[in-house]
């Protein structure tokens, strides 16, 4: 399997040591990566033949470590490379590890390899840590993303005609951020162990929805996705998962995820009340969108018929197909639900699902906002069927990006 390596030269590194540890461990075949920073290069320049051993070498020496990780992650990227072996001494791993976490995800498999300070070495003794660990790094992080360009256009959010301007809310798209991976592009909403795009990428978009929907610098409180119906009350323990929140807290900006599954949202203006769920195949069939209703009705005194349900941007019966047993499932909901039982692979319209279960649930027909509800700006396109402003599970496969509803209620003075 190829490998990169990174040679760290900031943290009590000199190029002459670092290249006779670079030909010990035999890595001509590898690519290889100078992290020297400018101030370096300029002052010490490199050794011949540290960089003639090497089959391929880039030089990290912008003017700032992070810039310097961020190119190193990018080229990565671009040469589909994740196992990564560092070069460095006890105080540069101490420091890199800091930006690793921000900015790299457990698909990166780094292995550091330590070699001890040569005190005799004028360079390395002399060598200083360009930034603090910690606290400090998370800064220079997050002003580095905070001067990355918006990707694939303005940032753009959908509204429902049904939500009183008592709440704050809306269905983000995938325009106006700034993840590069060509399935996260750009506005992702969410980072996963098994994608691409790091904590600090995803901060970065979700500060950029925060300031555009209005909601800036509240944190935006996302479902832990179990596929089911759980449900928790803010306020109340917090479960491990559950797929849908109600609360009737002012300020707190709960919100819901999707990319094909739908990001349902509830509002009560009457008590002021809100809810989101998330709901797939799987919670359709459970029942998570009712299972949000009789939480704000339980909790909260909610009538079932002041509730208001806004339904996002998610996948539809034109894209959507599951295996013909779990198909008919939706067959027991509604048989509109599946338009051609017959096929090996049914279409199924989980939209349509939800909606007849909220119906049987006493929520008012009018009360739902989806794709059939032509008179209102639509806030329920399908996913697949629209690349360029939606992510979509069922179109680009495992290393999918995410896109969120979201809702709040207003404080008085908003």
């Amino acid at each position: 399997m190829s490998r990169a390596v990174l040679v760290d030269l900031l943290h009590r590194c000199c190029a002459s040591c670092t290249g006779a540890s670079l030909l010990e461990d035999s890595v001509s075949d590898s690519q290889v990566f100078v992290l020297c920073g400018n101030t370096y290069r300029e002052k010490n320049g490199f050794v011949d033949t540290f960089l003639s051993s090497c089959k391929s070498v880039h030089i990290l020496d912008s003017s700032s470590t992070v810039e310097s990780l961020y190119r190193f992650k990018q080229t990565l990227d671009q040469l589909d490379l994740s196992s990564i072996t560092v070069l460095t001494t006890a105080q540069g791993k101490e420091v890199l590890a800091h930006y690793q976490n921000l900015l790299f995800t457990a698909i990166y498999d780094f292995q550091y390899k330590q070699r001890p300070v040569d005190e005799t070495c004028p360079s390395c003794r002399g060598s200083t840590d360009s930034v603090s660990p910690g606290e400090e790094v998370r800064e220079e992080v997050s002003t580095f993303m905070q001067q990355l360009p918006a990707l694939k256009g303005e940032l753009t959010v959908l509204k429902s005609a049904l939500i009183p301007d008592c709440f704050g809310h809306g269905f983000s798209t995938r325009t106006g951020g700034v993840s590069y991976i060509p399935t996260l592009s750009s506005l992702n909403l969410f980072s996963s162990c098994r994608r691409r795009d790091p904590v600090a990428v995803v901060m970065e978009n979700r500060r950029r929805l925060a300031l555009h929907a209005g909601f800036h610098p509240q944190p935006m409180h996302l479902v832990k996705v179990n596929h089911a119906n759980d449900v928790w009350v803010l306020g109340k323990a917090e479960p491990e998962s559950y797929d849908a929140m109600v609360t009737n807290q002012t300020g707190l900006v709960l919100a819901a995820p999707g990319a094909d599954c739908m990001p349902l949202l509830f509002a009560d203006p009457v008590a002021k009340v809100i809810g989101v769920a998330h709901a797939g195949w799987r919670g359709t069939i459970m029942g998570v969108a009712m299972a949000t209703v009789n939480a704000m009705v339980t909790e909260f005194a909610c009538q079932v018929s002041n509730i208001v349900v806004a339904v996002g941007p998610s996948v539809g019966p034109c894209c959507y197909t599951m295996e013909r047993d779990q198909a008919l499932d939706f067959m027991s909901v509604h048989p509109d639900c599946v338009p051609d039982p017959e096929s090996a692979r049914p279409h199924v319209d989980i939209r349509l699902a939800n909606r007849v279960l909220l119906q049987k649930g006493g929520v008012l027909p009018e009360h739902i906002h989806d794709n059939t509800m032509t008179h209102w700006s639509c806030v329920t396109p399908c996913t697949s069927c629209h690349p360029e402003n939606y992510f979509s599970h069922v179109r680009d496969g495992l290393n999918f990006g995410t896109q969120v509803g979201f809702l709040w209620i207003k404080q008085t003075n908003e």
